[in-house]
């Protein structure tokens, strides 16, 4: 069983508008270090802050969601929103570990804001999976035709 499709990537759009959102305006109050993930995207990509926010969104709208809906929905324990909350915080594990590195943050974001840093990837991702398991919302349980 999987969830609404239009709702999950409807939740997708929302938790990446959100995180969004977070790491411009929130995490530099929090932290004290600005999060650019757009930048640090395009870090990859020519250096073009324009294609990294493309492809932020495009993974959060979209890839995430449709992994989320098709593979992780199934294996993942609880309610909708622990299930989303559970994706997020895989992401982020995935990001400190792997993502980050590759962009030369380090691991765990030591050479990109250290705990700080990690910290505040670890919140936002965590509402982009609340988000996303908020509004994929339970499957629609299918009925049996009627016969008369």
């Amino acid at each position: 069983m999987r969830p609404n499709l239009r709702r999950t990537v409807l939740g997708g759009v929302i938790g990446t508008v959100l995180m969004t959102l977070m790491m411009y305006f929130v995490s530099p109050a929090m932290t004290g270090h600005r999060m650019d993930i757009a930048a640090s995207l395009g870090s990859m990509m020519w250096d073009n802050w324009y294609l990294g926010m493309m492809a932020h969104v495009a993974i959060g709208a979209v890839l995430f969601p449709l992994v989320f809906a098709y593979i992780m929905y199934r294996v993942l324990p609880g309610a909708p929103w622990v299930k989303g909350l559970l994706w997020g915080l895989i992401l982020w594990l995935m990001a400190q570990v792997v993502v980050v590195p590759m962009m030369g943050g380090g691991i765990f974001s030591s050479r990109m804001g250290g705990m700080a840093a990690a910290m505040g990837s670890l919140i936002g991702h965590s509402i982009y999976g609340l988000a996303l398991g908020f509004w994929a919302g339970e499957p629609a349980h299918e009925q049996a035709p009627r016969t008369v």
